[in-house]
């Protein structure tokens, strides 16, 4: 079992992670009927994709001498209605100290985020949009 998710009352859940007992708490968004006060799950998916993206590339790193430490993503989740869903992400991720990138190095990096896991698992009809920062 990967996780348990309780609901809490008033459109919240805790989300459980049985191996390591962390915890995080979701909330409905305020468009949505909810307060808005924790990451929605609609946020979490979103989120997941950036996180994914990161750690990927952090695997391939590891194997092909490029330090990413630091790296970010800036994201932004769309929602569209009938039906509600993610319509777009948008994903602007920053490479702090990537001037000594070389073209065929950014590529691969490139190539690796848009193949994640995470990314590999949305369903087409949700747009996936990544721009890439390198002069950070």
């Amino acid at each position: 079992m990967t996780a348990k998710v309780v609901y809490t009352g008033d459109l919240r859940t805790e989300c459980t992670h049985i191996r390591s007992g962390n915890t995080i708490e979701t909330d409905a968004p305020v468009d949505n009927h909810g307060k808005g006060d924790r990451f929605s799950p609609t946020d979490l998916v979103a989120t997941a994709l950036a996180s994914c993206i990161l750690t990927t590339i952090g695997i391939h790193k590891a194997t092909n001498a490029i330090d990413i430490v630091g790296a970010w993503c800036d994201v932004e989740k769309i929602m569209v209605a009938s039906p509600r869903k993610i319509g777009e992400i948008k994903i602007h991720i920053t490479f702090p100290g990537a001037a000594g990138y070389t073209q065929e190095q950014k590529d691969a990096l490139i190539m690796v985020a848009k193949t994640c896991p995470v990314m590999e698992t949305l369903h087409p009809d949700c747009k996936k949009t990544l721009s890439f920062n390198w002069d950070a």
